[in-house]
């Protein structure tokens, strides 16, 4: 990776972050080699340049509940006010115009089946300008989630991976998430590194009754925490949605396959018109191309590709209110 704004430390602290986003400032300073004032700075200068967020995350998958991604085919001149929309939603993440602004595709997580037949059956088939919906169930992950996309350019050495993964929980017990959870995870999903004072205030629970639950919540796999960014600012400046077909012999191969390759930052595999999906990052127009031709055109088994780039990412993991 490399960027004319962001140096080496940069890069190794968003890495870091990723492997324990709540990590304080000293134990990340200690482990990349810089003070604890050094970290919080280029953590600030990250959220105010490089759009860099930590939020909690529920792991749907290993939750047990569904997941789906949506392909909204609108009329061009409606398609931002359609996806600005979803994006308010809480049970979305990962919007984007695709295909020349075409097209929306976003990933939704129903919560109840109430919230599913309000999106799927309700409102999208009543708005005049969504002229097609695609919906693919999302029914196995080979990358992504809990498992970072930055990991892959090896900025830490093994040590000081070792030393930044969280302690485990002694007994997490099943993943799952309580209705008196909720408070404590609504404040992580507003802010990944919110502070136990913080979380104590926010759900009325002791600090050490909120310490076990949330060790719990994240050892079960019921949460992780993530990080959103600008990867632009670190010279991959094009993402796409790749939509791909593989005979059902070769389903897991290819999807284990995908899940090596360094542009692949997201793969599942799907019910729907296509078996796979996943989000490839790349430089440039040309490193797209050269993925689809070189790497993915390589794997046996795939009979079907479909590239659909982004043109605009309306939402990452959570929603911003635009400025």
């Amino acid at each position: 990776m490399e960027s004319d704004t962001f140096d080496l430390l940069d890069l190794q602290l968003l890495t870091a972050l990723e492997l324990n986003g709540r990590a304080s400032f000293s134990r990340l300073g200690t482990v990349l080699g810089a003070s604890d004032q050094t970290i919080a700075r280029r953590y600030r200068r990250l959220a105010a340049e490089a759009g860099l967020r930590v939020v909690a995350i529920r792991d749907a998958e290993r939750l047990g509940q569904d997941q789906w991604m949506l392909r909204l085919r609108c009329a061009p001149d409606n398609a931002l006010n359609i996806a600005d929309a979803l994006a308010r939603r809480p049970d979305t993440a990962w919007i984007g115009l695709a295909s020349g602004g075409t097209e929306i595709v976003c990933l939704t997580r129903p919560r109840s089946p109430g919230d599913y037949d309000d999106l799927l059956l309700g409102k999208l088939p009543r708005t005049p300008s969504v002229l097609d919906i695609r919906a693919h169930q999302m029914l196995h992950r080979f990358y992504g989630g809990p498992t970072g996309w930055l990991r892959r350019f090896s900025l830490l050495t093994d040590d000081q991976t070792a030393a930044l993964l969280p302690e485990p929980a002694p007994d997490p017990g099943p993943a799952r998430i309580a209705p008196d959870d909720e408070p404590l995870i609504a404040a992580l999903e507003r802010d990944g590194r919110a502070t136990y004072p913080e979380l104590q205030r926010a759900t009325g629970r002791s600090e050490s009754a909120v310490k076990r639950r949330l060790a719990a919540l994240l050892g079960s796999g019921a949460l992780y925490i993530d990080l959103e960014y600008d990867s632009e600012l670190f010279g991959y400046s094009r993402a796409a949605v790749l939509w791909i077909t593989a005979t059902p012999a070769a389903l897991h191969s290819v999807g284990e396959a995908l899940a090596t390759h360094d542009e692949i930052a997201y793969a599942s595999a799907t019910a729907g018109p296509s078996n796979i999906v996943v989000t490839a990052v790349v430089k440039n127009t040309a490193g797209l191309y050269a993925y689809l031709s070189g790497p993915l055109g390589h794997l046996p088994g795939i009979t079907h590709v479909e590239a659909s780039p982004f043109l605009r990412r309306v939402k990452q993991l959570t929603y911003r209110t635009p400025r």
